[in-house]
């Protein structure tokens, strides 16, 4: 979601690899950068199955503790595991079949020497305690951690966004995408006169004796660590049921108590989400754990089937369209941005955070598919070309790998551009919206590289696309269209490119449209006309000579 990133300084530099024009980001990485970014080998003995959150929140004090109990399967023998919290959180203890264990503190990882033997196999469990005042997001959900507010009736609104940050900013965990815990139950104890609203749903409520609530949630479905959160605040709830492709979809709306009213009436934007999606992505991925909107005192997050909302019952992004073109006022674009996420972050989850394109670019394109659903191709086109005036071309889309570090920002709106474009390469948009769907069910509930996303959709569309995803993925530079008209003769060329690019693109002259392959190297054609336009939907910049 982090739109409008805080962009880390990096120096770019050209490598001596496939292109003199791809780019790599350089930054000082520390030795946390790779205990958090890279599979260590404390890591790769465990695979996730079954989390238990388990936690009290203090909101008069902004402190909170508890346990996670940990279930995993052994797959490699090894008796020492890592365990992620962030500072000022502190793990208070850590135990396995009823023994305390020892707990080596390194920074933000800390590391576990387990006394059992871990047989290949084995499915076994532990429990780590934690306590304390967790970061407080100042500027959420740029900034993660607990935000800490009240409602305008003084009542406490709480909510946790930690995209980036990491998990680990609030809770125990193995925080890293690679690997998603397959369900997951979540009990979270607040003051009463308060709702707490976590992941998939709600299994028990139970008042306790000592003036507080506990909840408890189940997430039925695989669910990466930073689609968890808390949202405690004093809400309503209304519901309905949406008739989707795989049957009824429960979907429920968590509000401010105050702004119900509104509320129904705004949220009609979500089941015309939930139809254009399904249209477009395939089926919702997560029908057993239902579909939320939860009111928070932040913009909004995609967290898994509890997708959060804070953009003031507005249309457009708090009221003004990104593009510039009038098309972004025609929704609410948190509650179609953030749902587009349920495919595209949730279902479909990048393995390393370098590769986070996949889940922005493809969610940034989602605005452009619901406005295609509603109001046509045109106005999409519109919108998601409006948007180029916002890329700023720093650096790659991709991040350095291993170290827990994003790519440009320009992921959102170059990364969109792009698949805008790979849909004129395609040409045929029943076929595109089927690479669209193919990839919700080839990758369902999996995680992703960046590779996996490319060979699927060159198979699928049967082209050669690996000098495109450079150029847009691994280069600041835009494609250059080059061109002349001389003696009924048109000289063309591509440049600021990488090795090999030769895109088609749709050029008109006169009243006929055809296709031509430009390279690095100049061509000449004969022409009849002595104008020429080129198919605004390739994103290329034009320079007539």
């Amino acid at each position: 979601m982090k739109r409008f990133l805080l962009i880390l300084s990096a120096i770019l530099i050209i490598t001596s690899g496939q292109s003199q024009g791809l780019l790599q980001n350089k930054n000082n990485f520390t030795k946390q950068d790779t205990l958090r970014g890279s599979i260590t080998p404390e890591r790769a003995w465990w695979d996730l199955t079954y989390y238990h959150l388990d936690i009290e929140v203090k909101p008069d004090t902004k402190f909170i503790s508890g346990k996670n109990t940990i279930h995993y399967k052994v797959i490699k023998s090894y008796q020492v595991m890592q365990i992620d919290l962030q500072s000022p959180l502190e793990i208070t203890k850590a135990i396995q079949n009823g023994k305390a264990l020892e707990v080596r503190h390194e920074g933000n990882a800390h590391f576990i020497t387990l006394k059992s033997n871990q047989t290949i196999g084995d499915v076994n469990s532990i429990e780590i305690y934690y306590k304390g005042h967790p970061k407080e997001a100042k500027r959420a959900p740029w900034d993660g951690g607990f935000s800490w507010k009240k409602d305008k009736n003084g009542k406490h609104f709480v909510a946790t966004s930690c995209q980036g940050l990491g998990a680990s900013v609030w809770w125990p965990n193995k925080d890293h995408m690679y690997d998603e815990v397959d369900s997951m139950l979540i009990s979270v104890t607040n003051p009463k006169g308060l709702t707490n609203v976590s992941n998939g749903r709600l299994r028990q409520l139970v008042e306790n004796n000592n003036n507080t609530v506990t909840s408890h949630w189940f997430v039925n479905n695989p669910i990466n660590n930073y689609g968890v959160n808390v949202n405690i605040g004093d809400y309503a709830n209304f519901s309905e049921v949406y008739q989707g492709e795989q049957g009824d979809l429960d979907m429920n709306y968590y509000v401010l108590k105050d702004n119900l009213k509104k509320a129904k009436t705004h949220f009609k934007d979500a089941p015309k989400m939930m139809k254009a999606f399904e249209h477009w992505f395939g089926p919702y991925p997560f029908y057993e754990d239902s579909f939320k909107l939860v009111e928070v005192p932040y913009l909004g997050m995609e967290h898994q089937s509890s997708v959060t909302y804070g953009n003031k019952y507005m249309q457009g992004y708090l009221g003004s369209d990104l593009s510039g073109t009038g098309w972004g006022l025609k929704f609410d674009f948190i509650i179609i941005h953030e749902a587009g996420h349920e495919w595209f972050a949730n279902n479909i989850t990048n393995k390393d955070i370098a590769d986070m394109w996949i889940h922005e670019a493809f969610t940034t394109y989602s605005e452009n598919l619901f406005l295609d659903y509603y109001y046509g191709k045109e106005a999409a086109a519109d919108y998601v070309i409006g948007t180029r005036k916002n890329v700023q071309n720093d650096k790659p889309l991709i991040g350095a790998y291993h170290v827990n570090n994003e790519g440009s920002g320009d992921m959102y709106y170059k990364g969109a551009n792009m698949l805008h474009t790979l849909r004129q390469l395609v040409e045929d948009d029943e076929k595109w919206r089927q690479i669209l769907r193919g990839l919700n069910s080839e990758f369902y509930h999996k995680t992703v590289t960046t590779q996996e996303i490319e060979n699927y959709i060159s198979k699928q569309s049967g082209i050669d696309l690996t000098a495109v995803f450079n150029e847009y993925l691994r280069d600041v530079r835009i494609p250059t269209f080059e061109y002349k008209i001389e003696g009924g003769k048109l000289q063309y060329h591509y440049r600021t490119i990488v090795d090999d690019f030769n895109m088609p693109v749709k050029i008109k002259i006169g009243d006929e449209t055809q296709w031509i392959y430009p390279k690095a190297e100049w061509q000449t054609m004969p022409i009849s006309g002595t104008e020429l336009t080129v198919d605004r939907n390739f994103y290329i910049h034009i320079n007539k000579l």
